[in-house]
């Protein structure tokens, strides 16, 4: 018997904007004369700090969003070390930007999210859990800020013993 694959559809129509969010934020672009793709995240990337923690934000909303609309926890979880991956490698100068042409953590999640719903593992609401992956994600957002500055502290003592 042949087997076909179903054909993709959108996750849910409450979160058709995550999808195109995530789009935006790590494929929206396309590289002329190649097949390359990328999107906001990686040029937000740009601007030291501040590109990053605002891309890491915006990440985090879509997180919630899921978490919101029935993820389980442990794909949440999944989740948010995507966006962490993500937000240290990230904020890495010039490694970090080239990682995130490459490494597009929304489209990742969204795409963890599909597969959730398609395997039939969709919990319903999940407001409960919100509470929890809200902690979680200001635990991750400390643990960005703690590295940042131990990496700028790194930076400026050798930029200060340089001199």
């Amino acid at each position: 018997m042949n087997q076909t694959t179903p054909p993709v559809t959108p996750i849910d129509e409450r979160l058709k904007w995550v999808e195109s969010f995530s789009r935006l934020l790590d494929n929206q672009f396309k590289m002329p004369g190649t097949n390359f793709r990328f999107g906001l995240d990686p040029i937000m990337g740009l601007l030291p700090v501040v590109g990053d923690l605002s891309s890491f934000a915006m990440s985090g909303v879509l997180v919630m969003t899921m978490a919101k609309h029935g993820a389980s926890r442990a794909l949440v979880v999944r989740m948010l070390f995507n966006i962490f991956l993500d937000a240290v490698i990230g904020s890495i100068p010039i490694v970090g930007w080239i990682f995130d042409f490459g490494y597009k953590a929304n489209l990742r999640n969204v795409e963890l999210l599909r597969k959730h719903y398609q395997e039939g593992k969709y919990q319903g609401k999940g407001t409960g859990f919100i509470i929890g992956v809200l902690a979680g994600f200001l635990v991750l957002f400390g643990l960005l800020m703690y590295v940042l500055w131990k990496v700028a502290e790194y930076l400026w003592l050798w930029a200060s013993s340089a001199w």
